[in-house]
């Protein structure tokens, strides 16, 4: 591994391209710590820490965004909305090249369609930034977390809404500069450096929570169940990433002349989590909505604004269960959370994966699968084989994005530590790292280097890459 890291910085270009990275990523975390003036920031801390500590929607709400935006509600900050309005920019564009057939021509004209794509995205981009940057205003204003002098200045509300957006706007651009000039993707590479900062948190909370002599405390065996299950869980992560199931592809023979051509044997990757880390953002995304819209009710009921100022009883006793219950880590909560994680997983697979598009090009490529007839029956096998094994990885996908809540409700432990257990965030983690080793593995290989990843190379003393 020691030589493995040193022949990554005799290659100049890779060095140039890593160090380009980490000082975007630097760049990312200065922004971070930039406030937006007239905001109590103090105030604002104090209460999604409450929020947090009582498992409300707001608290939810902020743990999302910290998870998958690289921003955090709980600093309104330059970057406080992350770049999560365009990741949404991009999956709405995602979704509507099932349906548009300008967008599916587009796509079809390379290039030149998809910069034209890209260019709508970020359109939207902004048009998002604009609608959430003034809603996520209006509530902490309603909260009492603004200045008052400031609240009622609409040169306040206008600049703050415009360095939300300008601060969104400058992530999505790091990103590209990191996909032009760095390694890695860009976007992936801000949450992930996002996510991974509060590591340092969960690490401390555990030193100054370990200690055997107190029974309420962390002991040695809570200490060392903590480890493992970390462990165990980042390898099935890594498994449940590269999964995949192999299907034999076989190329027909062509006949020139005298000469023989194809019939080589192949593979196609389906993967078994197709849908990466879609279903379980979908599903923690909608599973915020029900508990916001209760707690709008309740409050309009004990203000009076419902039942003409009359409280029914079981109405106020049904939202209360609904409340109990949608709480995170309770049972009626998981279980909703595990069918729409199973329903997105499918839903993912029918929008991104076509098996009969599939099936023509293995037609046109001359390329069969043994024991099938190219077209329609081609295409009904990879279908029955994609939704079997999206059922076992959705499983295994539920299983991973339950696991904090279940340890956070259960034993106790803050969900800032349990996420490093598994869920979203940990999957995030794991697949972007893979994905940098494998194009770190790429740079090594390419120029006769032994890999990360076990890649067989000559010895760095031997053959020197190009500027090393």
């Amino acid at each position: 591994m020691l030589s493995t890291l040193v022949n990554v910085f005799r290659i100049t270009e890779l060095r140039n391209k890593i160090l380009f990275t980490l000082g975007m990523l630097v760049v990312y975390r200065i922004g971070f710590w930039i406030p937006i003036p007239g905001v109590n920031q103090d105030a604002l801390s104090e209460y999604f820490q409450q929020a947090a500590a009582q498992g409300t929607a707001a608290g939810r709400l902020a743990q999302y965004v910290a998870v998958f935006s690289g921003g955090s509600f709980a600093q309104s900050t330059i970057f406080g909305l992350g770049i999560m309005p365009y990741i949404t920019a991009a999956i709405i564009f995602q979704l509507l090249q099932s349906v548009s057939p300008r967008l599916q021509q587009l796509q079809k004209e390379g290039p030149t369609g998809r910069m034209k794509i890209q260019e709508w995205t970020r359109y939207a981009t902004v048009g998002l930034c604009l609608v959430q940057g003034f809603s996520w205003l209006t509530f902490i204003t309603q909260s009492g977390l603004v200045y008052q002098a400031q609240a009622n200045n609409p040169v306040w509300w206008i600049t703050a809404v415009a360095a939300l957006t300008a601060g969104t706007v400058f992530l999505m651009w790091l990103g590209e500069q990191i996909d032009r000039f760095g390694i890695g993707n860009g976007v992936s590479l801000i949450i992930t450096a996002g996510i991974l900062t509060g590591m340092p948190g969960a690490v401390f909370w555990i030193v100054d929570n370990f200690n055997p002599a107190d029974p309420d405390a962390l002991d040695w065996m809570a200490l060392i169940l903590l480890v493992a299950g970390f462990v165990m869980v980042v390898g099935g992560s890594v498994l449940l990433t590269v999964a995949q199931r192999r299907i034999p592809v076989q190329q027909a023979k062509h006949t020139r002349g005298r000469r023989v051509f194809g019939g080589q044997k192949s593979y196609l990757p389906l993967r078994v989590n197709h849908g990466g880390v879609m279903p379980i953002i979908f599903a923690s995304s909608l599973m915020i909505f029900p508990s916001v819209i209760i707690e709008g009710i309740s409050n309009s009921l004990r203000q009076g604004h419902l039942s003409g100022g009359t409280d029914p009883g079981w109405f106020s006793g049904l939202l209360a269960w609904l409340s109990d219950g949608l709480q995170m880590g309770q049972f009626p909560y998981v279980v909703l959370y595990i069918v729409l994680v199973y329903f997105f997983s499918y839903f993912w697979i029918t929008v991104q994966f076509n098996p009969e598009e599939i099936s023509r090009q293995l037609r046109d490529n001359g390329s069969f699968i043994p024991g099938l007839r190219p077209g329609p029956r081609t295409a009904e096998y990879l279908e029955t084989v994609m939704e079997r094994i999206t059922y076992v990885g959705a499983a295994f996908l539920a299983i991973i994005a339950v696991l904090p809540m279940v340890v956070t409700s259960s034993l106790g432990i803050p969900f800032n530590v349990s996420q490093f257990l598994g869920g979203t965030g940990l999957l995030i983690v794991v697949s972007v790292t893979l994905d940098f080793l494998q194009r770190v593995e790429a740079h090594l290989l390419m120029r006769n280097y032994a890999g990360f990843l076990g890649g067989e190379g000559s010895k760095a003393g031997r053959i020197r890459g190009p500027g090393g």
